[in-house]
């Protein structure tokens, strides 16, 4: 039996990500997708590699419409646009899985601060399971919604939370130096990401005020129940996709990166997407797949924890694919591998 998946915000990276899984999923029939600016036009219009794959046609989103028609959605919709949304899916009783940040942080205090806008369904944060299987796998499994994670607080989350919980690190602010791919920015146009403005360059950009910091932070601590500090630096490079992570932490005396790497290594043993590594990780190897790659060295005293993942899949629409795969109690690495 296959369930029937809807995609809310069908045109942008993640939703196209989105297709291309859900396409060889054997438990899944996509029956509806929806876009407010391209509605009435053929989806292969919007993504032409679906040409004669996928013949469903763009409609506007009415939770009447998606109604019987639809057991679970994809909400692939900016951040504060997404709330809207889903509270009108869950009413309509359709499992959600929302790629935005509207559910990810703890409070609605946190998210006005982080994101200036107002909220639609404030009651419900902290109170909707983030979207990490190898963290919280048994609360996804119950939920008829999930927080879909941030593409970096991925790449710091799943690493700090093995040493927070192990008590290795000193209690000083954690560096954490992340660098990705343009696909971040999504597909509307900006002048930043505009080719001759990012092509040979490097740049950092939101320093000290990029939204994912307090997402890092809030997550580990739900996590671990012990708070952390954060300093957060993205830098924007010219290629297409992938994030890598450079961590550096103080080690408490004595303690080595070894020591570190174990800890994660044993965080995760069982778990497929997450490699630990003694290799140094890097994009190309993680690109195109749900694999999250670590590994730890020594640096004068500190060690640098790094971090290697795809942003549109295991930043975004694989661990989003991962968890309707839990909810559903299907292997996790089904259409994933």
């Amino acid at each position: 039996m296959k369930i029937r998946v809807g995609i809310v915000g069908a045109t942008g990276y993640t939703a196209f990500e989105l297709f291309k899984i859900l396409l060889r999923h054997p438990h899944v029939s996509i029956t509806r997708a929806t876009s407010r600016a391209d509605a009435g036009q053929p989806l292969e219009m919007v993504h032409p590699s679906l040409r004669g794959v996928l013949p469903l046609s763009l409609s506007e989103f009415s939770a009447a419409d998606f109604s019987g028609a639809v057991d679970l959605a994809f909400c692939c919709l900016p951040h504060a646009a997404s709330s809207v949304v889903v509270k009108e899916l869950l009413n309509a009783g359709i499992k959600t899985i929302d790629l935005s940040a509207d559910y990810r942080l703890n409070d609605l205090a946190s998210f006005s601060e982080n994101y200036q806008a107002d909220h639609a369904d404030p009651e419900r944060l902290g109170k909707v399971p983030y979207g990490i299987p190898e963290l919280f796998r048994d609360e996804i499994a119950a939920s008829d919604l999930v927080a879909n994670p941030g593409c970096f607080p991925t790449t710091a989350i799943i690493p700090l939370v093995p040493l927070i919980e192990s008590n290795l690190l000193d209690p000083i602010p954690i560096i954490v130096d992340s660098k990705t791919g343009v696909s971040g920015g999504g597909r509307t146009p900006k002048l930043a990401f505009h080719y001759p403005e990012c092509n040979e360059s490097v740049t950092a950009y939101a320093v000290g005020t990029h939204r994912h910091r307090p997402e890092m932070e809030q997550i580990v601590e739900r996590v671990t129940q012990q708070p952390i500090k954060v300093n957060f630096v993205p830098h924007l490079l010219p290629m297409d996709r992938g994030i890598l992570s450079t961590i550096y932490v103080q080690p408490k005396t004595r303690i080595k990166a070894a020591d570190l790497l174990e800890a994660i290594r044993a965080r995760y043993v069982n778990e497929t997407f997450i490699r630990v590594t003694n290799q140094l990780p890097a994009t190309k190897d993680v690109s195109g797949t749900n694999f999250c790659d670590i590994t730890t060295r020594d640096l004068n005293g500190q060690v640098v924890v790094l971090c290697a993942i795809d942003n549109l899949l295991k930043g975004a629409s694989g661990a989003a694919v991962q968890n309707m795969n839990v909810m559903y109690g299907w292997p996790e690495t089904t259409a994933l591998i």
